[in-house]
């Protein structure tokens, strides 16, 4: 057998956009070296970067004379690999169908996220592979897929939450109290009232009755900004899917935060108009949090500080 290519490490990183928000991740990036498709590379050291779906740790580059070629290449490097074609799409199957075959089943909710590395690949041209062997995402392009519950919930909200639990390998168990701002019409509180926790669903507008009749689900229909953090006492979980300017969610998170009672926030940011980056760098910078673009996300991004404090009903 002909020996393979040399590898080149090229010294930047691959940024794979969440679909329809490439220029999020430009801006949020700042510096881009080159754009093909959604992916954008950039130079290395990693940055922090909300608007990537999948985000290429250390992309090599691999000149590549044939299909065979390109994938005796990449299954030297390791086994589990998946494309990302913007064009080429003929010839990205035909180098998938020579690689092991791996499964992009939709996820069960309940099941962990897949552990086994799952690398990139691209043709950046006929006879040019970019590839990277370690990938932010154990999903297939960083898209988080369910086998969804088209009967019960009330709208599709809840798969946001879902998503989330999902990739932080963390969610309520049962007993636990959460607090869920903007629950109309229920899909955040199903989800939640599903693995056992009570919750204190709270909007203006009235919840599904189904999903208010469920175990454990308590309704108070009224404004989620005028509720007294102090007067809420201890909460497990405090989720917000609210409606609003972000500047008033982030007030109303650190009038939360302060009163010290809350150990988890997930909080959907949503954006009106023009996604306002230097404040979306304010929710990033809040010690311990986490802020990213879930695939269930539209114009919005899903921030969440979690706790190391012990649960106290435990």
């Amino acid at each position: 057998m002909n020996e393979l290519p040399p590898i080149r490490p090229l010294g930047l990183a691959g940024y794979l956009a969440a679909e329809g928000f490439e220029d999020d991740l430009a801006a949020e990036l700042g510096t881009v070296a080159v754009a093909h498709g959604r992916l954008l590379l950039a130079p290395l050291p990693l940055r922090p970067a909300a608007w990537a779906a999948n985000v290429w740790d250390e992309v090599v580059e691999i000149p590549i004379a044939s299909i065979g070629e390109g994938a005796r290449s990449l299954r030297a490097i390791q086994r589990n690999w998946w494309p990302y074609a913007p064009a080429l799409h003929r010839r990205t199957a035909l180098l998938v169908e020579k690689l092991p075959k791996v499964s992009a089943k939709p996820q069960v909710f309940g099941q962990p996220a897949p552990t086994s590395p799952l690398g990139s690949f691209t043709l950046r041209d006929e006879h040019t592979l970019w590839a990277a062997a370690r990938c932010s995402s154990p999903f297939a392009n960083g898209e988080v897929q369910f086998v969804e519950d088209k009967q019960v919930p009330p709208n599709r909200a809840y798969l946001k939450l879902w998503e989330a639990f999902t990739r932080l390998g963390v969610a309520p168990g049962a007993g636990e109290r959460c607090v869920d701002l903007g629950a109309s019409p229920g899909g955040w509180t199903w989800v939640l009232a599903s693995l056992g926790a009570t919750v204190l669903s709270v909007d203006k507008a009235p919840l599904d009755p189904r999903i208010a009749a469920m175990p454990g689900v308590a309704v108070r229909q009224e404004s989620a900004f005028g509720l007294d953090p102090a007067a809420i006492g201890p909460v497990d979980w405090l989720c917000s899917d609210v409606i609003c300017y972000p500047e008033r969610l982030l007030a109303m998170i650190e009038r939360w935060r302060a009163t010290g009672t809350v150990r988890n926030f997930i909080c959907s940011v949503k954006f009106q108009g023009a996604t306002d980056h230097a404040l979306a760098a304010r929710f990033a910078a809040i010690p311990g949090a986490r802020l990213m673009h879930l695939h269930h996300n539209k114009h919005e991004l899903t921030w969440v500080l979690l706790s190391s404090r012990p649960n106290p009903g435990s």
